[in-house]
């Protein structure tokens, strides 16, 4: 089985169409949440993940838009984006928000938006915070977005502990997933925060054992034309041109 692993898409339908365009062929979508927010098309962007078989789980802004969490906890930009996406979203849409799990055991993978430990909320930036997080899920890989930057995380075992690897995954090229316990993330779809303003993603190969990473550009000026044309913040337009 062939898995398309994507994050973060936050309405960015152009960029979400690049990466189904390049992905070549693959059985399923799993989707590590953050489907809204921040960008201009929130219904396109669901209608199109259901289109495909996937999973999903619930990340941080489809709870926000949900009045899951409380808006006074996002920066002031995020706070605007929630409130026109909820103003936006048909029932059926909303519906949908609503029915996605926080965590997912899938062919004995874990699925998380944020981290094993916090699945809606908790930021995996750094192996001291991976760390504790392999307590948390039995799996022997799990799967995360959240930061908007692919990176692995690899636990080690030595005579006098453990301690946690931080692996900056190459692009275009199948990497073996070994025998090692891994936390994946594969980056954002529709808003990278690396310094690499195209859109990321992961192919899982299963019967191979392997993860792909890969990089595709998107027009990143149709996104923003999008966002001015209904009066999103101007930073999270501009941002996009940066992958910042």
């Amino acid at each position: 089985m062939r898995y398309l692993i994507i994050s973060d898409i936050h309405a960015n339908l152009a960029a979400f169409e690049a990466v189904l365009d390049s992905a070549g062929d693959f059985d399923k979508i799993w989707c590590l949440g953050d489907l809204v927010g921040y960008g201009p098309d929130p219904n396109e962007c669901i209608a199109k993940l259901q289109q495909f078989d996937h999973l999903c789980v619930a990340g941080n802004h489809d709870w926000a838009v949900l009045e899951r969490l409380d808006l006074e906890d996002f920066n002031p930009d995020a706070q605007t984006a929630s409130r026109w996406t909820q103003a936006q979203l048909t029932p059926d849409n909303c519906t949908f928000l609503q029915s996605l799990p926080t965590t997912l055991i899938e062919e004995g993978l874990t699925l998380v938006h944020g981290s094993p430990r916090q699945p809606v909320w908790e930021y995996v930036l750094y192996p001291s915070v991976a760390l504790p997080n392999f307590s948390y899920f039995g799996t022997q890989f799990c799967f995360i977005g959240h930061t908007h930057v692919p990176l692995i995380y690899r636990l080690v075992l030595q005579e006098f502990g453990e301690f946690c690897e931080l692996i900056q995954p190459p692009l275009n090229g199948p990497i073996p997933l070994g025998e090692k316990r891994l936390i994946i993330n594969p980056g954002s779809v529709g808003q990278p925060r690396d310094g690499d303003s195209r859109a990321s993603y992961a192919i899982l190969d299963l019967e191979h054992r392997t993860i792909e990473y890969r990089r595709i550009p998107y027009p990143v000026e149709e996104t923003q034309q999008r966002m001015e044309k209904v009066n999103l913040p101007a930073r999270l337009i501009s941002r996009l041109s940066f992958g910042w």
